[in-house]
């Protein structure tokens, strides 16, 4: 069984920002870059003054009821959203901010296996509480961090959703045995050389016993979930 299923067209995420210039970025490298180059998934960054009307091409005004910085402009947002994502667009419409609720790899895998999503980077002190109720926006946070735009966190999130489109990467058996997949942190894993500064690699790997491995991997999987994660074991 793996990550994710087949689909009849490209992922296709288009990413609303102020800074268009910082896509494709390190997605245009390594999987996910190559998937871009033989058209497994498409992008496209879209400049949100483009949609301003005034000669400066604002897209920000001070907050309503006073308090420091800028908030994004409703009016604005909803042109430029528009312009990309009409009502029959069956693509989800995100924006990424530190109030969303935790990215998981559940929620992840559901994007992935999608048509793609919409993508909108919020900056200053947000943006107006209007246009996540008129564009129907899902709130996502990537962690209990603040960042000075949601530019890096929709990098993120479509890293995390591209590797698992079919063809992305080697095995499609790579996406399952990991971090996240079953509540369970990664169990350690070893390669050559045998022995590193005295340290060798666990004789059971070397067993060629799948069954005492797979056991000695789950095992190990739960003791560094217990260590480092107990909230994961809470959910299951």
């Amino acid at each position: 069984m793996t990550e994710s299923l087949p689909q009849s067209a490209p992922f296709r995420a288009t990413v609303l920002t102020l800074y268009p210039e910082m896509f494709p970025g390190p997605l245009g490298h390594a999987l996910a870059g190559k998937a871009l180059e033989r058209g497994l998934w498409e992008m496209e960054a879209v400049q949100i003054r483009d949609s301003a009307t005034d000669r400066h091409r604002s897209v920000d005004d001070t907050p309503a009821g006073g308090g420091p910085g800028m908030v994004m402009r409703a009016d604005v947002l909803a042109r430029a959203m528009d312009a990309v994502s009409p009502a029959d667009d069956p693509r989800p419409r995100l924006l990424m901010t530190p109030r969303g609720r935790p990215l998981t790899q559940a929620r992840v895998r559901e994007l992935a296996q999608g048509p793609g999503a919409v993508i909108l980077c919020g900056r200053f002190e947000g943006v107006d509480e209007r246009i996540i109720a008129a564009r129907g926006l899902e709130e996502i946070c990537v962690g209990d961090v603040v960042l000075s735009g949601g530019e890096s966190a929709a990098l993120l999130l479509l890293d995390a959703c591209v590797r698992l489109i079919p063809g992305v990467m080697g095995k499609s058996e790579s996406g399952t045995e990991e971090s996240f997949s079953s509540n369970l942190l990664e169990y350690p894993q070893y390669t050559r050389p045998q022995l590193f500064e005295g340290a060798p690699i666990p004789p059971v790997l070397t067993s060629g016993d799948h069954a005492r491995i797979a056991r000695w991997r789950q095992e190990q999987a739960e003791a560094i979930t217990r260590e480092r994660r107990p909230d994961l074991l809470k959910e299951e």
